[in-house]
């Protein structure tokens, strides 16, 4: 069995991976749209995410928001550092409650090596995971190998969308609010 980390070389070939940024309002609103779509039937969720700032922020937000619209307490909040000797530990309780869906804040390369360690030593779907902006980068699921997120969705900083489908990683823009005329106005 080969080793699911990413090689240092390799992780060096797609750059300098950005930190995650502060996520925005409108980027929490729209996770909470994907996770809260009636056909979704999501009620619970186990978070994860890197120790940076930013990332433990995100999460806390997330859970928080989450219970405010009604929904069952975050079953458990994960966390890792950005890099390690083995991920092994992290991926177990991450995947251990067994959620409708995972939801995470990180930074690019952490979740990279995080998520090679869930698809090869758990049961974890990449298609029942959610993540903020800082993951609908196109680098991360080169890095990672084009089957291990397949399937993850997540929002952008401008309360679009993101997807993934196999190496491939696509937006969609926020939803338009219509503009409000005045009658008798053109």
């Amino acid at each position: 069995m080969t080793s699911p980390l990413i090689p240092p070389a390799e992780v060096a070939t797609y750059g300098g991976l950005p930190s995650p940024a502060p996520h925005t309002e409108a980027e929490l609103a729209a996770l909470l749209g994907l996770l809260t779509a009636p056909r979704m039937r999501i009620t619970t969720v186990v978070v994860g995410h890197s120790r940076d700032a930013a990332s433990r922020s995100s999460a806390a937000a997330f859970a928080e928001a989450w219970c405010a619209v009604g929904r069952q307490p975050v079953l458990a909040m994960v966390d890792w550092p950005e890099s390690a000797a083995s991920w092994l530990r992290a991926a177990h309780r991450f995947s251990a409650e067994e959620p409708d869906a995972w939801v995470v804040a990180a930074a690019p390369v952490g979740w990279a090596q995080m998520s090679r360690r869930l698809r090869h030593s758990t049961d974890w779907d990449a298609a029942r995971t959610f993540g903020f902006a800082a993951l609908g980068d196109s680098r991360i699921p080169a890095l990672t190998g084009p089957a291990t997120l397949h399937g993850m969705r997540g929002a952008t900083a401008d309360g679009g969308t993101w997807a993934i489908d196999r190496h491939w990683v696509t937006q969609q823009l926020p939803a338009r609010k219509p503009s409000v005329r005045p009658r008798g106005t053109l």
